[in-house]
């Protein structure tokens, strides 16, 4: 559904530049989607280089622009050392481009972010744009269009499928829930609620007149990362037990120092869990730091 729309959301931005800080605003940008990518555990992607099909009439501007073009866009992927592969006919119109292909948890592939080089909708022929250098003479810009995510809502269906739901911390939308033995020590455990609400943490609580095991349960099946568990002792010595949904039970900690350990882990966008490309969906893989 999300991966396939009627109409998108695109996180698209335009760099108007020189042509000699071509290299370098292209390389930030190949540099920004690499850093989108691994914060959030998508690795397994490859760098499409979008070339023209010189067969084509579909395309605007001269060769010697294009030849130029492409042969900046294929130097800047090599200087990161990205092994990128030419793919004649898939450029835009306008210019070359390189697409981050990126594939799911089930093994297919989905273009997301792009970077696009454009030496020919600044053109005269175009939008005529130009700027005084400082040699106090007229020059044409040349143009980076860039999309980091690409479509967002396919961004967000590959991600939702690539965790299986499972979001780390920082990205999932409940974020901690507090779990109470017995309806008695409601009032302390809505005090925590609370202090993890004024921390700035999505929390929620629990408060049924259900057995504990079935509000755990319940946490694990809904993939709530953090559970905090308030029985007579905790409420008496005002602290809260732990829960991980990946380690289990990680003993009992002051509030404070919960709301610590938790917003460091979000300050450090942490991503412990992952999904095999060859298992199928809900299928839990290995474990993994980042």
């Amino acid at each position: 559904g999300m991966t396939r729309v009627r109409g998108f959301t695109q996180d698209d931005a335009h760099i108007f530049c020189t042509e000699d800080q071509v290299a370098d605003e292209f390389r930030g940008c190949l540099e920004m989607t690499q850093f989108v990518l691994k914060s959030l555990g998508l690795n397994d992607y490859r760098v499409r280089l979008g070339f023209r099909d010189p067969a084509s009439d579909k395309y605007v501007g001269g060769d010697k622009l294009w030849d130029r073009a492409q042969s900046e866009l294929a130097d800047v992927c090599k200087s990161l050392g990205i092994d990128a592969n030419p793919e004649p006919g898939e450029a835009a119109f306008y210019g070359p481009k390189a697409d981050f292909v990126v594939t799911d948890c089930i093994g297919r592939e989905w273009q997301l972010g792009t970077v696009q080089l454009d030496y020919n909708l600044p053109s005269a022929e175009r939008f005529a744009l130009e700027y005084v250098g400082a040699d106090n003479r007229t020059h044409r810009p040349v143009m980076i269009h860039r999309a980091p995510l690409g479509s967002m809502e396919r961004f967000i269906g590959v991600l939702i499928e690539h965790f299986a739901g499972a979001f780390p911390l920082w990205l999932a939308p409940e974020q901690v829930r507090v779990l109470v033995v017995s309806q008695k020590f409601e009032e302390y455990a809505r005090q925590v609620e609370q202090r993890l609400l004024d921390a700035g943490l999505r929390a929620t609580g629990d408060y049924r007149p259900e057995k504990i095991g079935a509000k755990i349960r319940d946490a694990q099946l809904e993939l709530i990362p953090y559970m905090l568990i308030i029985g007579g002792r905790e409420a008496e010595s005002e602290s809260v037990s732990v829960r991980d949904r990946i380690e289990g039970d990680l003993g009992s900690m002051k509030v404070d120092a919960t709301i610590a350990k938790l917003k460091d882990e979000i300050a450090a966008r942490t991503v412990r869990q992952t999904y095999s490309g060859s298992m199928g969906l809900g299928e839990r893989g290995a474990t993994n730091e980042y």
